[in-house]
């Protein structure tokens, strides 16, 4: 026991240093003029929303909901067929790939084949999500009781054997992950609107843009009831319902051109020596200046982003799990902590880092303080509900004492299990923040795409995926090293 609390110990201080290493070269400060008066224009529109001035207000949140049900259902059929053949080395990879490109990403590519289609949303949500399903029901799988497989007769089938013996143990843990998806696809759906598609955050990022925060107020205040209710109006007996309407709720779009499908796939994406018959040195000279002058840079700001960004994401959830403990709180306190953590992770990262970057302006500081905020309330949610859990004696000590003391030090590997399950999330959500304007790979991807170099942004994509599956490898050897383990069902 000594060995392995000095262990995470150890790696504890390691990734501490590191992210101060990471802050004294980051760009870390608030360029704006007068953030204080913005701030307050902001305050007074959250307690003066105005929910008569917002148009077509049902009309976003319809598609916003429908895009999630969708994507999420395609994601999560596709994910169930891919987890019983994921032992498979390539399944596991394209499933790797897949999820290791955040959905802006996938819906930048798909805008640039399709069109302002919903089939570019939904194909958005629906292709990553089937990667995470799949890795994450295999391992509910996994991890089922597999007594009831080891008691059925020798000569019964495969199905017959999965059927009545693994998914009977392993359906409830599956629904209960594929309704936290769906809260993720909601969130995924809204940010989508930041991109053109005409889910909520088209609205939210035109009010912001003009400054109408009251407006912005009240587009937030129905997201949060949005989400907040989410047990209460999906239902399982509702789901053939809301299947069934989806599609008529997002909307039309222009039809399809397979003429710029074909040409997106043989010639926007191919290196342009190669396309214009280029030799082997333009080819040389192309790549070199690529990886040079905008591949490395957006890769270490990535990286030093991230590493800050998940060790402050640390101290947020160590600091916030105790506002959920009923080993600190009674039920008035707690409501008041679950409907901070609740409003807190429900805001996507971007929509939060899109607020402080009003405020502060495009450094690291919008990026660094939205990830920890949101990230640290998830982990923070999970430890709360993990400290319930937790048999105290009757002589137990109080207040500060009783959280160093007693509560953190037994908790302290649940804490760092969910953190480096999260460190790839954050990579991820890292490189995508830089279409706001802070210098990550995604600023790369997108200024590429704005020139209409499409080339370009799949070979910068191509490095976010294999920056996002290496640390997610990372992880886990960390993980296993440190005898670390989180519930598939809490990831």
């Amino acid at each position: 026991m000594t060995e392995k609390l000095f262990t995470m110990r150890g790696a504890s201080f390691l990734f501490v240093a590191i992210a101060a290493a990471c802050f004294v070269v980051a760009d870390v400060s608030i360029d704006t003029l007068d953030p204080w008066r913005e701030f307050a224009r902001m305050l007074s529109g959250v307690f003066n929303p105005d929910f008569a001035t917002v148009e077509n207000v049902f009309d976003a949140l319809a598609k916003t909901v429908a895009f999630a049900f969708l994507g999420v259902a395609l994601g999560s059929a596709c994910g169930f067929g891919l987890s019983l053949i994921f032992h498979l080395r390539v399944v596991r990879f394209s499933c790797a790939f897949v999820r290791a490109i955040h959905e802006l990403f996938w819906a930048l590519i798909f805008l640039q084949a399709f069109g302002l289609h919903p089939l570019a949303g939904l194909l958005a949500i629906a292709l990553p999500y089937a990667g995470t399903f799949a890795k994450v029901y295999a391992e509910i799988m996994e991890e089922g009781d597999r007594r009831p497989l080891e008691s059925v007769p020798a000569d019964t089938s495969g199905i017959s054997a999965f059927l009545f013996a693994r998914l009977p143990d392993a359906w409830p843990h599956l629904k209960t992950y594929t309704l936290y998806r769906l809260e993720c696809g909601l969130r995924s759906s809204a940010i989508l609107g930041f991109v053109g598609l005409p889910t909520l955050g088209y609205y939210l990022h035109s009010a912001f843009m003009e400054g109408i925060y009251q407006e912005v107020a009240a587009l937030l205040f129905l997201f949060f009831g949005l989400i907040a209710t989410i047990r209460w109006w999906v239902r399982p007996k509702l789901l053939p319902v809301y299947l069934g309407i989806a599609p008529f709720l997002l909307g039309g779009g222009g039809a399809i051109n397979l003429d710029n499908v074909v040409r997106f796939l043989t010639s926007d994406i191919v290196p342009a020596p190669l396309r214009t018959g280029g030799s082997s040195t333009d080819l040389w000279v192309w790549t070199s200046d690529l990886l040079m002058n905008q591949a490395l840079p957006g890769l270490v700001n990535t990286v030093v982003l991230t590493q800050i960004a998940l060790v402050v994401t640390g101290v947020v959830a160590l600091a916030a799990f105790p506002i959920i403990s009923s080993q600190f709180f009674g039920r008035i306190g707690r409501s008041f902590g679950h409907l901070v953590l609740v409003v807190v992770r429900s805001t996507p990262e971007y929509i939060l880092a899109f607020v402080f970057l009003q405020l502060w302006g495009p450094s690291m500081l919008p990026a660094i303080v939205a990830l920890a905020l949101h990230n640290g309330a998830i982990i923070g949610h999970l430890l709360g509900r993990y400290t319930d859990e937790l048999p105290l004696r009757l002589d137990r000590a109080a207040g500060l004492d009783l959280y160093g003391y007693e509560i953190v030090p037994r908790i302290y590997g649940q804490f760092l299990a969910f953190m480096f399950y999260r460190w790839e999330i954050i990579m991820r959500e890292t490189a995508i923040l830089g279409i706001l304007g802070i210098a990550t790979l995604g600023f790369y991807v997108d200024s590429a795409i704005q020139d209409i170099r499409l080339d370009r942004a799949m070979v910068l994509i191509l490095i976010t995926a294999i920056l996002n599956i290496s640390i997610d490898a990372l992880s886990r050897v960390i993980r296993a090293r440190l005898r670390l383990k989180t519930t598939p069902e809490c990831t």
